[in-house]
């Protein structure tokens, strides 16, 4: 082999099947003339065999060789190339698939913060307006109480200044007739003495006709537990509805003592 020279794979295979062929050739003269002492021997025209012909010898079957190495040398190359492209190519699809997928999640983290101190804001405003109201409402609560408190006191302070009797002078002009006067005072006189402040402690009765609860005389105003007009007035009233006169009321009062 010449030095410098490189023998493929390729190369070394061409020559080996030249060299088998020829080697059988001549092997097959030999033995028939070996094996055939005494007999003519047949001769085999190796001369005329195109096998020596016909494959490149030399430096020509080294430059065949060296092609067939360099394509495929070329085709590997490109084959490898693709593989490489082809796995950077996924590698950054993959890249940007996972990108995405950070950002979609950061965007979301994102919205539920948003949404989280969006629903913080609103309670916080709800919570505030329902305190606010709460404060208004309890203000009103306070300012009514204490003029309830305040009207009471001028009821008290205006009935002090009434001289004794007036009370039923007052439920004679508000009666009217002085028979109905008569049979309303005879109750009054019984249930609680012309005390307007009378209350039975064992059944809440309160008040001149000993109104049972007390509070029922509010549908004849606000001040009844201190205004002995306006105990009078629900009183008649009631009489009236129930047995159509004090009256009346006087006479179911004999046979019941109550009415």
């Amino acid at each position: 082999m010449p030095e410098g020279k490189h023998v493929t794979r390729i190369s070394v295979r061409g020559v080996a099947v030249v060299s088998a062929t020829a080697v059988t050739a001549v092997g097959a003269v030999v033995g028939v003339a070996a094996g055939s002492e005494g007999k003519p021997v047949q001769t085999v025209d190796v001369a005329s065999a195109t096998l020596f012909a016909d494959a490149p010898t030399g430096e020509r079957a080294q430059h065949v060789s060296d092609g067939i190495g360099r394509q495929a040398d070329a085709q590997q190359s490109a084959a490898d190339a693709a593989a490489k492209k082809a796995a950077e190519e996924a590698a950054r699809l993959q890249a940007a698939a996972d990108a995405q997928a950070k950002a979609d999640a950061e965007k979301a983290a994102q919205q539920a913060e948003a949404d989280a101190a969006a629903q913080k804001a609103a309670d916080d405003a709800a919570a505030a307006k329902k305190a606010e109201a709460d404060a208004a409402a309890k203000k009103a609560a306070e300012a009514k109480k204490a003029k309830e408190a305040a009207n009471q006191a001028a009821s008290v302070s205006a009935l002090a200044s009434i001289p004794a009797g007036s009370v039923q002078d007052t439920a004679r002009q508000i009666i009217g007739d002085d028979a109905q006067f008569q049979c309303f005072s005879q109750i009054v006189q019984r249930e609680s003495g012309w005390d307007y402040t009378a209350s039975n402690k064992s059944s809440g009765a309160y008040g001149l006709v000993q109104a049972l609860p007390g509070s029922k005389m509010a549908s004849a105003g606000a001040d009844w537990r201190t205004n002995p007009a306006t105990q009078i007035k629900w009183g008649l009233n009631y009489m009236n509805s129930r047995y159509g006169s004090p009256c009346g009321a006087w006479s179911f009062w004999q046979s019941h003592h109550w009415y």
